[in-house]
């Protein structure tokens, strides 16, 4: 991308490129543990977080930034791309961050933690010059989740908001999940109105209640997410199975395109199922998530 592009304000859902891949895992790890992070380079998620912010302490973030730099300084370090979250944008450590670490081969996308405006994004388009990698904001605050669309809008090199749901439910004051149905369904409806995928679910803090990340991811998915952050590798194969597409799921797609494929227009299957554009292009992404890798 070049200079001209990062300045310019995408129109509302126009111009998005369309996204690399389906994501349905996406792993935390943090920076200062360059052993970890190989690990988790071969863990199985689809995308690879490597942390400099919270999982960092303050004495080895300049560790954390250099050891990250080293592992993506000569291409994709593995199987799984590896997105960096980057340290807070109004704190004094995130235009180092980004400076050392755009320009690299290895670099899949930069996370932005706390995005609270879409000037926001610009400022780190232009710490990173003439390559803006893929960006990612995280909204945390009430203010970001208040500002989702302009934030979802506010850059051409935005491929995807999520909610960081630790520092929101700190910022909101609520203490269970029903006090975040708001801002979850804010963000899902303003990455969509972008043009972006869906975003993925935040963590779920337990690592050993599979069960509860199963109903959780159920919840997720009925709300509107697609796939979720996780801290530990255990958790993505139970992500996994929750977002994948059932067999009929599957089967129920398959029926709806093929019988789009002989009528142009709306028309009602057999069991009484009504067909029109809108079903048609829900049951084409059912079965592009279960070609995916892995499916």
């Amino acid at each position: 991308m070049n200079t001209a592009e990062s300045d310019t304000v995408r129109a509302p859902g126009a111009g998005r490129p369309a996204p690399p891949g389906t994501f349905l895992t996406w792993l935390y790890v943090p920076g200062d543990r360059p052993s970890v992070v190989h690990k988790a380079l071969r863990s199985g998620a689809d995308v690879v977080l490597v942390d400099l912010e919270d999982a960092v302490a303050p004495g080895r973030k300049a560790y954390a930034r250099e050891a990250t730099a080293e592992l993506l300084a000569d291409g994709p370090p593995g199987p799984a791309p590896v997105h960096v979250r980057i340290n807070a944008l109004d704190g004094p450590l995130a235009e180092d961050d980004v400076r050392a670490l755009a320009h690299l081969p290895g670099l899949a996308g930069l996370r932005l933690p706390k995005v609270g405006a879409a000037a926001w994004l610009h400022r780190v388009a232009a710490w990173a010059g003439p390559r803006v990698p893929p960006l990612y904001a995280l909204l945390e605050s009430a203010l970001g989740v208040e500002r989702a669309y302009e934030i979802a809008t506010g850059h051409p090199a935005l491929h995807g908001l999520a909610l960081g749901e630790a520092d929101l439910r700190a910022d909101l004051g609520v203490t269970s999940g029903s006090g975040l149905a708001y801002a979850r369904s804010r963000a899902i409806v303003a990455a969509r109105a972008a043009g972006l995928a869906p975003p993925p679910q935040s963590v779920h803090p337990d690592v050993r209640d599979t069960e509860g990340l199963a109903r959780s991811c159920a919840e997720g998915r009925a709300a509107g997410f697609l796939g979720r952050t996780a801290i530990h590798p255990r958790q993505l194969p139970v992500i996994e199975e929750a977002y994948r597409p059932t067999q009929a799921e599957i089967a129920a797609a398959e029926e709806v395109v093929a019988a789009a494929a002989t009528d142009a227009g709306a028309l009602a299957l057999p069991d009484g199922r009504f067909v029109d554009a809108a079903v048609v292009a829900a049951a084409r992404r059912t079965l592009d998530l279960a070609r995916r890798p892995g499916s």
